[in-house]
């Protein structure tokens, strides 16, 4: 290897890591955002009361010799007498924006003789707009295509099916079936990883102590195989990069009075949703509640099991009991769904085949298996929808697994093997590329023999040296 490669070697890059440093990048561009991700909320105004009084006679002039006037009671108003009728209730007019006609983006200027509110409105659903003084806003207006695509479909799938929580699972389908070639390199990549794992071992076998030798054939056989440790980091930050933008509009579009400007790109309606009180600031336009999951139990003060009557809001999070009320850490039943499924999940792309003395995959694999435990403690965090759409996802990855590895390291389960896991084949197995042909050299010749991956992992162990049977003459 002469200088310059030496020098341009770590810095080559595939595609897939471009994108996965990208990728990268935008979560930490996210996080920084924070609450102004995907859009900035214009609140809707309150609604101003005005009531018209009709005009009231002069009072009558007052004698200047009089000192003391005697307070008079009025003469009680005879059933004919037009006083005696109940005042008409305060006519309810709403200012611009309050309503789903105009533009809900602009903020009135509110009354300052109406009374406030003690309740206020609603916030409006509104793209954010960029602003070169603030970066927060310009990066907000950056994201805000993430969040209006996503709303888009779910308002969508909501005018179809007129039930949020059906929305939400089938907008889950949607994009991991759009997804299903990148989830499948990371499979792929993570099932010929193990494959590997004899000859990585022989390798740090053969070269114990040479750090950068061993990383050197390493890489070297990740070439000949085929094989890019990076491809199974990208379905991981996209993961994220989706449950951002989710978690928005659970918590902001679910909870807006008016999406009409959302839902206007380009000043082009694409979806027509109507609101389930339409022009009222204090209900939200799109149905929160899942009818369906109104059994769900929670305890309530007395071990009371009420449940959710109107269904589960899917804006607000599910908590089945609070075990510490004042750190706000509360038992969730569907992020205990969550963690018994990603549990399965990852025992199924456990490598079962650990040598023993292998710490590095026997941490892995720990890892693994404690990582999914961590959903329980935002159970009382994050809104219900959200867990609803991990719980969709992390079912559609298991069963893409199941075709391509089959169970996997799934079992045994406590020493206990089903019948129907025994010698089972995946639908889709994966297999080992053969090894690519060494590069000629300048005589037209090739460096090294094209060997099969049982002969490549045996050539690199050392042979143990055999004690010699001739003996010397005693003397």
């Amino acid at each position: 290897m002469n200088i310059r490669s030496a020098l341009t070697a770590p810095f080559r890059l595939s595609a897939i890591d471009l994108l996965a440093a990208v990728a990268i990048a935008v979560i930490a561009f996210s996080f920084v955002i924070g609450p102004v991700l995907a859009q900035e909320a214009s609140p809707s105004p309150a609604p101003v009361a005005t009531l018209e009084l009709e005009p009231t006679a002069e009072p009558e002039p007052i004698p200047a010799n009089t000192a003391t006037i005697a307070p008079t009671v009025a003469p009680e108003a005879s059933p004919t007498d037009d006083s005696a009728n109940p005042a008409p209730s305060p006519a309810v007019t709403y200012a611009p924006g309050a309503t789903t006609t105009g533009d809900p983006c602009n903020t009135p200027t509110p009354d300052p003789d109406a009374t406030p509110d003690p309740s206020p409105p609603l916030r409006n659903l509104c793209p954010a707009q960029p602003n070169g003084a603030d970066p927060l806003a310009l990066l907000a207006w950056v994201f805000t295509p993430i969040f209006q695509v996503i709303f888009i479909g779910l308002a969508f799938l909501y005018s179809i099916t007129g039930d949020i929580g059906i929305s939400i699972i089938l907008l889950t389908i949607v994009l991991r079936t759009l997804l299903i070639p990148v989830f499948r390199a990371q499979i792929v990549s993570q099932r010929r990883m193990q494959m590997l794992q004899p000859e990585l071992r022989a390798i740090q076998s053969k070269y114990k102590g040479e750090r950068q030798k061993i990383s050197e054939e390493q890489m070297k056989l990740y070439r000949d195989r085929g094989v890019n440790p990076a491809s199974g980091c990208l379905p991981a930050v996209l993961q994220l990069v989706l449950l951002l933008p989710m978690y928005q509009v659970f918590m902001q579009g679910l909870n807006a009075a008016d999406i009409s400007s959302m839902l206007h790109p380009f000043g082009i309606q694409l979806v027509n949703v109507t609101c389930q009180d339409p022009g009222n600031p204090y209900v939200p336009c799109i149905d929160p509640n899942i009818p369906w999951l109104a059994w769900l139990p929670k305890i309530d003060g007395g071990l009371q099991f009420p449940g959710y009557p109107g269904g589960l809001p899917s804006n607000q999070p599910e908590i089945f009991v609070m075990v510490l009320s004042g750190l706000g850490f509360g038992l969730s039943l569907l992020a205990l769904t969550s963690a018994v499924l990603q549990l399965i999940q990852s025992r199924m792309m456990m490598n079962r085949n650990v040598a023993p003395g292998d710490t590095t995959a026997a941490t892995t694999n720990r890892m693994m298996l404690i990582l999914p435990l961590f959903s329980l403690i935002y159970g009382a965090i994050l809104p219900a929808g959200l867990f609803i759409y991990w719980v969709t996802t992390t079912v559609f990855s298991i069963i893409q697994q199941f075709l391509i590895n089959g169970f996997g390291g799934l079992f045994p389960l406590f020493g206990w093997t089903p019948g129907i896991a025994k010698d089972f084949q995946a639908p889709f197995p994966v297999s080992m590329p053969e090894p690519k042909p060494a590069e000629p050299d300048k005589d037209g010749k090739t460096k090294t023999t094209k060997r099969s991956t049982k002969d490549s992992a045996a050539g690199t162990i050392r042979p143990a040296r055999r004690r010699s049977r001739r003996r010397g003459r005693r003397r």
